[in-house]
C-alpha cells in the first residue's frame, strides 16, 4: 500500500509514514506502555489530530448542541481491508456519517476504536488512518476520541473498526418510518450493487474489462441539498447490508404499507450486472455504501429529484416507485416483462463481510 519513503497526499492533507521501532503491530502496541504511546504519537495524532483530540483525555468534551441529538454506532469487519474504490477506514467514516444523516442530522463528531491483529503492517494502518482523515475532512466531521486494542495472530482478520457518531438534527427536520404515507415517491440516488460487487470480485479474484469500484461516500452534503429543496422528505435509509430489497422491505413492514417499484427504473452498471450474473446474485440484494433511498411527498418529489441531480452523488437519481395502501408490509416489483414479482427479505447471508 505504501513504503517508508511514501507520503500520502490527499486533498491538501499530507502525512509521511512514521519511523517506528517495528514495521508490524506488536501485542505491546495495545498494552498501554511505550509502544502504545508511539502508536498514538506517530500514527494516530498526525492523522486525526484536532483541538479536542489533542487533549488526550479518556473522553471528548463537546459543546452543547442547539437541536435534537442523533447518535449511532457501527462496526466494520470488511474483507479484504483494501478494495477498489476504498478501504475499511474510509468505509467506517462514510458509513457512520451516512447513518446519522439518514435522520436529517448534520454529522459533527465521530469516535473510532481499532482492534488490530498482531503482525498487521504499520504501513497499512497508516494508509487507513490517512484515508479516514480524508473521509472525515470531506464530510466535515471531527474524530474526537478513540481506543486501540491488539489481539493475538488469528484472533481477528488484520483490522476491525468500531465507530460511534453524533449529529445535530435541525428543528425543521422531522423524518421517520412512521411519517411514510401512501403516494410518497421513492427516490434512489444512483446505481446499485457497486460496493458489494467491488468487495466480492476482489475477494474471489474475478477480473472484467473494467474494474468494479466501491461507491463508498459520505452522503451528508447530498442530504443537505435535498432538505434545502424541501423539508417534506418523510424518511431515508442507506441500503447497505441486504441492499435495496432488504431496505424497502424493512420500510414497508415498519410503516405497515405496501411498496411498488419498477425494474426498468433501477440502474445497474453493466459490469456489476455481469458480476452478479456470474455469482448468481440479484443486485437488489447487494450492499451499497454511497447510495440512499428517500420517501418523499409526491408534491415535491420532482423538486427534490432535481436538487439531487445537481449534486455529484445524485446525478443518476431516479424515482423508482411509490408507497401504496395495497399489500401492506410487502414490496412488489413490476418487471421489464410487465409482470409483478414479490421482492422478499433475503434468507441467509449472500455476501459475508462486505462492511
Amino acid at each position: 500500500m505504501t513504503d517508508s519513503k511514501d507520503t500520502i497526499i490527499t486533498e491538501g492533507f499530507s502525512c509521511p509514514l512514521p519511523i517506528m521501532d517495528y514495521d508490524t503491530i506488536q501485542l505491546a502496541h495495545g498494552a498501554g506502555g511505550k509502544l502504545s504511546g508511539d502508536l498514538i504519537e506517530k500514527v494516530f495524532m498526525p492523522c486525526f489530530g484536532n483541538e479536542t483530540l489533542e487533549k488526550l483525555e479518556d473522553q471528548a468534551t463537546l459543546s452543547p448542541m442547539k437541536g435534537r441529538l442523533a447518535f449511532t454506532t457501527d462496526s466494520f469487519v470488511v474483507h479484504p481491508i483494501f478494495f477498489p474504490g476504498g478501504n475499511i477506514g474510509e468505509l467506517a467514516i462514510n458509513g457512520t456519517v451516512n447513518d446519522l444523516c439518514m435522520s436529517g442530522a448534520v454529522p459533527k463528531y465521530i469516535s473510532v476504536a481499532f482492534i488490530l491483529e498482531e503482525g498487521l503492517p504499520v504501513a497499512d494502518l497508516h494508509h487507513i488512518a490517512v484515508s479516514m482523515r480524508r473521509a472525515a475532512d470531506r464530510a466535515g466531521v471531527l474524530i474526537v476520541t478513540g481506543d486501540t486494542k491488539v489481539v493475538d495472530r488469528g484472533s481477528c482478520d488484520k483490522l476491525f473498526i468500531n465507530t460511534s457518531g453524533i449529529g445535530e438534527i435541525p428543528d425543521h427536520v422531522h423524518m421517520g418510518i412512521k411519517r411514510i404515507k401512501p403516494g410518497d415517491q421513492i427516490i434512489l440516488s444512483g446505481h446499485i450493487a457497486d460496493h458489494g460487487m467491488a468487495v466480492m470480485t476482489t475477494r474471489e479474484g474475478l477480473s472484467f474489462q473494467t474494474q468494479i469500484s466501491s461507491d463508498t461516500a459520505a452522503l451528508n452534503h447530498l442530504v443537505a441539498d435535498m432538505l434545502k429543496a424541501s423539508p417534506e422528505i418523510h424518511a431515508m435509509r442507506d441500503p447497505t447490508r441486504g441492499g435495496v430489497a432488504t431496505t424497502l422491505n424493512e420500510m414497508a413492514r415498519g410503516a405497515h404499507l405496501g411498496i411498488q417499484i419498477y425494474q426498468d427504473r433501477i440502474r445497474v452498471r453493466d459490469d456489476v450486472r455481469g458480476a452478479c450474473e456470474i455469482l448468481g446474485i440479484d443486485p437488489l440484494y447487494v450492499a451499497n455504501e454511497g447510495k440512499l433511498v428517500a420517501f418523499v411527498d409526491k408534491q415535491v418529489a420532482d423538486k427534490v429529484l432535481k436538487a439531487m441531480r445537481e449534486n455529484e452523488l445524485g446525478r443518476q437519481a431516479a424515482i423508482i416507485g411509490e408507497v401504496v395502501a395495497e399489500h401492506p408490509g410487502k414490496v412488489v416489483m413490476k418487471t421489464s416483462l410487465g409482470v409483478n414479482r414479490l421482492i422478499d427479505m433475503p434468507i441467509g447471508q449472500q455476501l459475508p463481510r462486505i462492511c
